[in-house]
């Protein structure tokens, strides 16, 4: 009995300790992306409207309605989803986000393809920095 509780306990700690080091493994972003400027005004209102339709299409799955990273697909993606609203998140320049919203990494999948317009990305971000 001893021995199976050993197991569970170190099992239970090896899937911990494996949800930290996911959680800590930061983005290598290059240079370029750190000191890229948002073109875009975030009270422009077509602008908005552009950003809400593409994370509704291609974000909300994952990173859900509000950005809390509790959409439908987030349960099934390895890496821990994001919370878009948190002060860390929000203090990151709009370069960094680009980069990660649209090269990605990992999970996060490209989306250079799929929004093809440099100004309805920017848009985007100025929605995700607005949730």
């Amino acid at each position: 009995m001893k021995k199976i509780f050993a197991l569970f306990l170190a099992a239970g700690l090896f899937v911990i300790l494996s949800g930290f080091y996911n959680d800590g493994d930061p983005w290598d972003v290059p240079a370029k992306y750190k000191s890229m400027k948002n073109p875009t005004s975030a009270d422009d209102g077509d602008c908005k409207d552009v950003g809400k339709s593409l994370y509704d299409k291609h974000c909300k799955s994952c990173h859900g309605s509000e950005g809390f990273g509790d959409g439908k697909k987030a349960g099934e993606i390895d890496t821990p989803m994001p919370d878009l609203t948190t002060d860390d998140f929000k203090k990151e320049v709009d370069g960094v986000k680009y980069y990660q919203s649209f090269i990605g990494r990992k999970d996060m999948p490209n989306f250079e393809k799929k929004i093809t317009s440099e100004e309805d990305r920017w848009c985007v971000i100025n929605y995700i920095n607005a949730l």
